[in-house]
């Protein structure tokens, strides 16, 4: 199999599944290579995701490691049998990877949930307000970026219209809903457009009011992508340097238990609303 220059997020997740799986049995790369008529070199480059891996090998892998969990198993299967390109790869090489590999984990996966202290979450936005947050970058990006990183960002909420949309859950802190990206006007039609998604049957938008006062994870973006099965959720963080994606166990758990707090601690859905429809009212 071919190696890879740059691989996504989603491929040096299943590297990474492949390794846990080998280290959890107990398992050598030299075994491993053996079983697969490879040298140690290439078995190491499929657990980095630099080298394509097929479902055969990934089967053949999971077996020998006597992996007993049959649902994780088929998921790295599937990871492994998907070839088809994503929309996204169309803006390879002309955006960050990043954004690339923020679309691909949407796609795929079977719930999200994000956490916004600042920004009105990607999925809700209209265009002019998007681009009044790329158009504030420093330094500055060239008007012909800024457009492309807008019209990715709309073709990325395909995800929550397509024939099978998934889950979508949104909490946001209320002063994230003051502040006037794009100007009053521009932020008057977000608010109103943000109340209109509310009310489709699979997105979820929580507000948390601004007198709750301190809560976990100030200052962060997060977001929470469900996988197929438990083990392979993932979590995103923005950061001023690009997204970080992590999905150690003791990582997830804890930004479990902060979607746990936020949906705890937020207005319910018709709360939420009423609020954000007065926000709008006095803008």
């Amino acid at each position: 199999m071919p190696t890879r220059t740059t691989p996504t997020e989603r491929q040096k997740r299943l590297g990474a599944e492949l390794r846990r799986m080998r280290l959890a049995a107990g398992r050598t790369t030299e075994y491993a290579a053996g079983l697969l008529g490879l040298d140690r070199t290439k078995l190491s480059n499929m657990e980095s995701g630099v080298r394509a891996t097929s479902a055969e090998r990934v089967q053949i892998l999971a077996s020998n490691y006597e992996c007993g969990n049959a649902d994780y198993v088929n998921a790295l299967v599937d990871m492994a049998a998907f070839r088809k390109r994503g929309w996204w790869e169309q803006y390879r090489g002309n955006l960050p990877q990043g954004l690339l590999d923020v679309a691909e984990l949407e796609w795929f996966a079977e719930r999200l949930r994000t956490l916004q202290t600042v920004h009105v979450p990607g999925l809700l936005q209209l265009s002019g307000y998007a681009r009044a947050i790329f158009d504030s970058a420093l330094p500055p990006l060239p008007k012909s970026e800024v457009e492309l990183r807008v019209a990715q960002r709309m073709r990325r909420q395909q995800v929550l219209e397509r024939d099978e949309p998934m889950e979508y859950v949104a909490y946001v802190h209320e002063l994230a809903l003051r502040m006037h990206f794009g100007g009053r006007r521009a932020m008057r039609e977000q608010l109103q457009h943000l109340c209109e998604v509310s009310d489709r049957e699979n997105v979820t938008v929580r507000v948390l009011a601004a007198e709750t006062g301190a809560f976990p994870g100030a200052g962060h973006a997060v977001l929470y992508a469900d996988g197929a099965v438990p083990q392979l959720d993932t979590v995103q963080l923005d950061s001023a340097h690009g997204g970080e994606f992590t999905h150690a166990e003791a990582q997830l758990a804890k930004y479990r238990a902060h979607m746990d707090w936020w949906h705890e601690k937020t207005l319910g859905q018709q709360e939420s609303r009423d609020l954000i429809r007065t926000i709008a009212h006095e803008l």
